[in-house]
């Protein structure tokens, strides 16, 4: 699939869950941002994304706001979501990840986004029924867990030739030219560049007492064109 295509279906994929979130009870409102961290993880597709309008709006000071936090302790996954579905089917135990504390995202600029429309799905999925600044910590229906599961994979099966990794480490591989092209070819070295390797989608992690009601999203996806 050629990687135009690939973004044209990433688009698709925020809007039904945009869509979907939207009929939420959610707490989560403009200048909210206690969950805007330095934890947050995407895949290469979402890190080239988001490169791709920092360059379009000229922004040249995007690598001056990451350096600062760069080389703080900061969570970096070990396995992927279809890994760690593949481990689960198989009965595996899947490593122990240490999460050191987020530190605030590096692009907040007055408690907003300046990059909200293109954030990744990361961002997008962590939403709260309650106030997490009240009360410490996101308050997240089952169900939409769920369905934000199922969306990680299939945005890394989308991106199953590309990585995954922690928000600062991607962009920092996705900012560079070379490293991009080598991407749109194709020709990404996950294992050089400190990204974990992404995997195609083999086994979706459903609930049993989520599976009927969640037939008509999964087919929302399925109905994806470009």
């Amino acid at each position: 699939m050629l990687l135009n295509d690939k973004l044209a279906a990433l688009d698709q994929i925020y809007a039904i869950y945009d869509r979907f979130i939207a009929g939420q009870q959610l707490a989560c409102k403009k200048g909210c941002a206690h969950c805007c961290t330095t934890s947050v993880t995407l895949t290469t597709i979402e890190g080239y994304k988001i490169i791709e309008q920092l360059i379009s709006e000229k922004d040249t000071g995007w690598t001056d706001k990451i350096r600062p936090v760069a080389d703080l302790a900061h969570f970096r996954p070990q396995i992927t979501t279809n890994q760690l579905a593949h481990m689960c089917a198989q009965s595996m135990a899947p490593p122990e990840e240490t999460q050191p504390v987020g530190q605030p995202c590096p692009f907040l600029s007055h408690n907003r986004c300046p990059l909200y429309q293109v954030r990744p799905f990361g961002c997008r999925c962590l939403v709260s029924r309650h106030d997490c600044g009240k009360h410490g910590y996101a308050d997240i229906d089952d169900y939409v867990l769920s369905i934000n599961t199922v969306l990680l994979q299939s945005i890394e099966h989308l991106d199953a030739e590309g990585c995954s990794g922690n928000m600062l480490d991607v962009l920092k591989v996705m900012a560079g030219q070379e490293i991009r092209q080598a991407y749109k070819e194709g020709k990404l070295d996950c294992l050089s560049t400190g990204l974990i390797q992404n995997q195609p989608l083999k086994i979706l992690m459903i609930p049993p007492e989520h599976r009927t009601r969640m037939q008509p999203f999964l087919q929302s996806l399925r109905d994806i064109r470009f």
